[in-house]
């Protein structure tokens, strides 16, 4: 390869979030919450100018967007989230997705039960599909929980990846929260500890992404280049910022919450320790250099949960730095028009990201770390 050229491959592989064209942050008060609340209202016009999906409106993607937006709306109260968290709802006639066996297509149902909670019109809201779909979800057999679907990710759990303990848990939790129906909870715990089992390495205390990346230990064992265990940004980011969400709803007195708390504390303090140095995490946790510049998606929703544990109590200052970096750094990927950039594509495992790379779940998790930036006084 022709030496310039190769050089110049190099310096776009390190091209990062705090090297784009924009008023440098040191001139900026990012902090500032004026500056935080319309850098998220222009985050979401820009989505909601822009809509983009995976299969359908009702699919995981808009789930974790629309979770961003009520917890935007939760903190600010700011009419324009209700608005669109109102619009799609309708829109979608309440509907989750379609396939009642699969944890992603609950995920919108989070943003229903939370109009529902806060929209005080009578008979406005229709929780019953979220109701059909988590009895089925739940209630019913189907192949998973046959343990049948020996496929390479081993589908023999209901929630054989660890993204669905973003997608269905903090719905079930809250679902049960609002119908006085605690045992919705016992089996949110039953499939939850099902994952556990099989995804999280105690060791490392991080979750694999599913079957394909637990280590047992042989030659057929998933390595990055640097020889480490692939761990997910976006992967951990979905089940630290799921907790997040789950022990908000969670009643104080559940007789199973001191295991949430404590999985939350054990990941924080891991996420905290290979935070690099300039507040973005890579898409690979224990391999950075090989993907290496940030990546938003991820580092919003680990930005997201741990605000939020420093703002409940469950985690001591010393993690505050870390938030206002991550924060500093995500507020540099946006662009001036609003769209948060930076954003992994839809994926299973590490991969790169772009300026330009952008996803309604970033805007999402963007949302739900500047809901809780702000609270941070």
């Amino acid at each position: 390869m022709n030496k310039s050229i190769l050089l110049l491959v190099t310096l776009l592989s390190l091209y990062s979030c705090t090297d784009t064209e924009k008023t440098p942050l040191e001139e900026k008060d990012v902090f500032n919450e004026d500056y935080i609340k319309t850098s998220m209202i222009k985050a979401l016009e820009w989505q909601e100018a822009h809509p983009i999906f995976a299969i359908h409106p009702t699919d995981w993607t808009n789930g974790a967007y629309y979770t961003g937006v009520a917890r935007a709306h939760h903190t600010t109260k700011n009419m324009m989230y209700m608005a669109a968290l109102k619009n799609q709802a309708v829109a979608n006639n309440w509907q989750p997705y379609t396939r009642l066996y699969h944890a992603d297509d609950v995920a919108i149902s989070y943003s229903y039960l939370y109009v529902a909670e806060n929209e005080k019109r009578r008979n406005f809201s229709d929780l019953e599909p979220t109701k059909k779909f988590l009895d089925t979800h739940l209630y019913e057999d189907n192949a998973w929980k046959a343990g049948t679907n020996r496929s390479k990710e081993d589908k023999t759990i209901l929630w054989w990846w660890c993204d669905a303990l973003f997608m269905a848990p903090p719905v079930i939790n809250l679902y049960a929260k609002q119908s006085e129906q605690p045992e919705y909870l016992d089996e949110m715990h039953k499939y939850y500890m099902e994952t556990y089992n099989r995804l999280y390495d105690k060791e490392e205390k991080l979750f694999a992404r599913d079957s394909r990346f637990v280590w047992d230990g042989d030659d057929e064992d998933k390595k990055e280049p640097n020889g480490e265990k692939v761990f997910w940004s976006r992967g951990n980011g979905w089940v630290i910022g799921g907790l997040a969400l789950l022990l908000e709803d969670m009643p104080e007195d559940y007789k199973h919450r001191d295991f949430y708390v404590n999985l939350y504390k054990e990941m924080a303090s891991r996420i905290l320790e290979i935070q690099p140095e300039d507040g973005l995490w890579r898409t690979s946790l224990l391999s950075p250099e090989s993907y290496d510049h940030g990546e938003v998606s991820g580092s919003a929703f680990h930005t997201f949960a741990l605000a939020w544990g420093i703002n409940k109590g469950l985690i001591d200052k010393k993690y505050t730095p870390a938030v206002k970096k991550a924060w500093k750094a995500m507020a540099n990927c946006q662009h001036d028009d609003g769209r948060v950039g930076w954003v992994q594509n839809i994926g299973a495992f590490p991969e790169p990201a772009s300026k330009d790379s952008y996803q309604n779940f970033g805007t999402g998790a963007f949302l739900l770390a500047g809901s809780e930036i702000l609270k941070m006084r």
